[in-house]
């Protein structure tokens, strides 16, 4: 027989678990975190199926995001929200900033990438989900929020062009990716320090999460 599952407060959407690592290792139980895949059509399959099993109250999708902005720097705690959740005093006062989000099919590689999008949408940031789980949330009247972190500034090229390594399903080819290294082996110095830098944006954004998730009159609906 099949029992309909209690409703969670927050459902918590990463598109990868490097994003999710630090907030998942200091969550027991509510919110439900769900590890979408990258892209929009990874993300709606996996979202759809999170809100039958789950029921959430409210959704936030997260992660990392380019800047676009030439002053959002790596680091920086990014948001748009539902005006119903009423979180925005909580994220300012964690010193996150609202901003325009923009929802790319490619990833934005290089700098001139992200003048070019910057110039082309006014948007302050890029990502790759974010809009699609928020359509599916208005269609299903679920309040949600974007809550994201600068991985990569404005002014930054990424250390690959990950678009070159996607499946047709958004997923890395690990066999491309290893054959792109044996090629250029200097490749290694620079993906260590990009790791480096979005481990230390993922604990920023647990940081802000963890206070939005936890402080009572934040989501509070009415």
């Amino acid at each position: 027989m099949n029992h309909m599952a209690a409703a969670v407060n927050w459902l918590v959407c990463f598109a990868v678990n490097e994003e999710a690592a630090f907030f998942r290792r200091s969550r027991r139980r509510d919110p439900e975190v769900v590890i979408t895949g990258m892209g929009r059509r990874n993300a709606v399959e996996a979202v759809q199926r999170a809100m039958a099993a789950h029921q959430p109250r409210r959704v936030i999708t997260a992660g990392f995001a380019g800047g676009l902005a030439p002053d959002l720097l790596r680091g920086t705690v990014v948001f748009d929200q539902d005006d119903e959740l009423r979180l925005e005093t909580t994220l300012r006062s964690m010193g996150a900033v609202p901003a325009k989000f923009h929802c790319a099919r490619r990833v934005a590689v290089t700098a001139s990438d992200k003048t070019n999008l910057r110039n082309k949408t006014g948007a302050d940031v890029v990502e790759m989900e974010s809009s699609v789980i928020r359509s599916l949330c208005r269609d299903a009247g679920i309040p949600s929020a974007t809550i994201r972190v600068i991985s990569d500034a404005a002014a930054d090229d990424l250390p690959l062009d990950f678009n070159a390594l996607m499946t047709p399903s958004d997923r890395i080819n690990w066999l491309k990716f290893a054959a792109t290294i044996a090629r250029r082996p200097g490749l290694i110095f620079r993906l260590i320090e990009f790791q480096r830098q979005t481990r230390e944006a993922a604990k920023e954004l647990a940081r802000v999460l963890e206070q939005v998730i936890r402080t009572p009159s934040s989501g509070e609906l009415s």
